[in-house]
C-alpha cells in the first residue's frame, strides 16, 4: 500500500468518524414554578415530566427558579415539586427572583433581583451556581448596564446559564393553550410533531452555526420552559433527537464546555442565545437564529398544521 493511498483512506476514516460523532446536548427549563396551562394540573405536569424524563434515560437537566412565584402561589405546592425534581437527580439554578427584563431596570435593581432569588436557592439540594437571564435579555444595546451586571455575576460566584439552542417552545404552549380554552379542535398528534420537529430542526441549525463560528460542535443547552408541551412531549422529543444522532447530556457536562468561557461577548445588542451572539461577533452573516423564532411564521405554520385553519381555501 502506497502512503498516498493510506494517507486517503485514514481521511476517510476519520471524516466517516466525524460525520457519525454524537452531538451532545442538554435539556433546560426555565420559570419554575410555572402557571396552570389548560392540559395538565401543575402538580400533575411536575409529575408527568419527572416520570418522561426518567423513562427516555435523561439523568439530569437543569430547573432555573423564580423564588418569588413560589410566594404567589400561598403554599400550592411549588417547594414540594422542586423538591421532587432534585430526589429525580435534576439541578435547580437562579433565573432571578422576580423575571424582570434587564432592558427595562436598572442594573442595580436587576441584581437586588439576583441576590433576592439567591438568599432562597443557596445551599439547596441541588444547587449550582448559575443564573440565567429572563427573556435571554443581557442589556440590549446598554453596552454599560451589561456590563455592570457581568461584574455583578461575577462578584456573587454566578456564572452565565446561557442557552445555545432556542425553538420558542414558550410560544408554542401559549398557542395550545390558547386554542384549548377559546374550544377549538387541536390535532394533538400534530401539535405533538410540531412541538418535536421544531426543537430537532433548531437544534441541527444552531449547531451548524456553531461549527461556522467556532470550527466545531459544543456540548449544547436547549432552552426549555416547564410547559404542558414540555410534559407531554419530552419523551418523542428525546427519541427523535437521538434518532438524528443527538445524545443527551447532563447539565453538568453542558456547563463545562469551553464555549461558557466565551460569554463576554461584545455584539451590538446583548440578547438571544450565546450560539447566535458568537455568530455575531464573528461577523457571520445571517440567518444567526431559527427561522420559527420569529413569532409571526411560528404562529401561521401552527394554525395551519395544528388547527388546521386556511388548509383546503
Amino acid at each position: 500500500m502506497t502512503y498516498r493511498l493510506f494517507a486517503f483512506m485514514m481521511a476517510a476514516l476519520l471524516f466517516a468518524s466525524a460525520a457519525h460523532a454524537d452531538k451532545l446536548i442538554a435539556l433546560s427549563f426555565d420559570d419554575i414554578p410555572r402557571h396552570q396551562g389548560a392540559f395538565l394540573g401543575v402538580d400533575e405536569r411536575a409529575v408527568k415530566l419527572i416520570a418522561t424524563l426518567e423513562r427516555a434515560g435523561v439523568e439530569q437537566a437543569v430547573f432555573f427558579l423564580n423564588p418569588d412565584k413560589l410566594m404567589q402561589e400561598q403554599g400550592k405546592g411549588g417547594e414540594d415539586r422542586i423538591a421532587a425534581y432534585v430526589a429525580a437527580g435534576h439541578v435547580i439554578a437562579n433565573h432571578s427572583n422576580t423575571h424582570p427584563s434587564l432592558n427595562s431596570v436598572s442594573a442595580e435593581v436587576y441584581l437586588a433581583d439576583i441576590e433576592a432569588a439567591e438568599l432562597w436557592l443557596k445551599g439547596r439540594p441541588g444547587y449550582r451556581p448559575w443564573f440565567r437571564y429572563p427573556y435571554l435579555h443581557e442589556g440590549g444595546q446598554d453596552k454599560a448596564k451589561r456590563d455592570a451586571v457581568r461584574a455583578g455575576l461575577k462578584a456573587r460566584g454566578l456564572r452565565n446559564g446561557y442557552v445555545t439552542v432556542d425553538a420558542s417552545d414558550w410560544n408554542i404552549d401559549d398557542m395550545a393553550n390558547a386554542a384549548a380554552r377559546a374550544g377549538k379542535k387541536i390535532d394533538m398528534t400534530a401539535l405533538r410533531n410540531f412541538y418535536v420537529q421544531r426543537h430537532v430542526e433548531a437544534a441541527n441549525f444552531y449547531d451548524q452555526l456553531a461549527i461556522k463560528t467556532l470550527g466545531r460542535s459544543p456540548v449544547h443547552v436547549m432552552l426549555l420552559h416547564e410547559t404542558d408541551m414540555a410534559a407531554m412531549f419530552i419523551g418523542e422529543l428525546v427519541n427523535e433527537l437521538r434518532k438524528d444522532g443527538w445524545r443527551i447530556v447532563t447539565a453538568d457536562q453542558a456547563f463545562r464546555d469551553p464555549i461558557g468561557k466565551r460569554t463576554n461577548f461584545d455584539t451590538p445588542s446583548a440578547q438571544g442565545t450565546l450560539t447566535e451572539m458568537l455568530a455575531w461577533q464573528k461577523g457571520i452573516p445571517a440567518p444567526r437564529w431559527y427561522e420559527f423564532n420569529n413569532g409571526k411564521k411560528l404562529v401561521s405554520k401552527f394554525r395551519q398544521e395544528v388547527l388546521g385553519e386556511g388548509v383546503g381555501k
